[in-house]
């Protein structure tokens, strides 16, 4: 089987649906979240994973465990810290207009740059490179696909730094929805990948759509 590396978000959870920063908060996956990991594990499944990877958060390994228990004895399931959401520091857990109350400026600094260290925020370079780095130590254990579960930010991030692209091309990158996925392929030429799908998912269950942060 050719080899792969599929990289897929987590299912919703109520700080999704009520449009709040989640950065390393451990929240769950509500009831749709649930739903949309059993839809999106029907369909990977049948790319026969070899090994299942997860951030150590909860609602990444939840919704990696959904696919694991369809493949059962035929795919590894671990667990690799490096695949953790990046740190929103100040901003975790709080809503836009939270923010925009009481983090007026520095909102609008992390908006328009995408960075915010007097908050705390983790670099995108800092996230980039251990999301890459954990991918690329296992898909050299692996001979076929490797499926990859972490989050939005921590896999646009990763994906840029995995493709070689300018660090500012995250903002022409679009995030992965809740539970859907990319795929990218070894390639002979640099930067050593190729992207050969974004963004993809199941059926949308109901209660899906979300609101914009914009």
């Amino acid at each position: 089987m050719a080899k792969k590396i599929v990289l897929w978000r987590h299912g919703q959870t109520d700080y999704n649906l009520q449009g709040r920063v989640q950065g390393q908060v451990d929240i769950p996956l509500n009831q749709t979240g649930v739903a949309q990991a059993a839809a999106a594990a029907e369909e990977l499944v049948k790319l026969k994973p070899e090994r299942i990877v997860c951030s150590d958060l909860g609602r990444a390994q939840d919704t990696g465990q959904a696919l694991a228990d369809l493949c059962g004895e035929s795919a590894q399931f671990g667990v690799d810290e490096r695949l953790r959401e990046r740190a929103f520091g100040d901003f975790e857990g709080l809503s836009v207009k939270e923010l925009q109350d009481r983090f007026a400026a520095r909102y609008e600094e992390w908006r328009a740059t995408g960075e915010c260290p007097l908050a705390g925020v983790e670099s995108r370079g800092e996230v980039g490179s251990r999301v890459a780095e954990c991918v690329s130590d296992h898909f050299a254990e692996v001979e076929g696909v490797l499926v990859v579960v972490s989050h939005g930010s921590a896999l646009t991030q990763g994906l840029v730094k995995i493709l070689g692209l300018d660090p500012l091309a995250w903002q022409g990158l679009r995030g992965l929805d809740n539970c859907h996925w990319s795929t990218v392929i070894p390639y002979s030429r640099k930067p050593g990948w190729r992207l050969v799908s974004h963004n993809i998912g199941a059926p949308e269950v109901p209660g899906s759509a979300l609101p914009s942060l914009a």
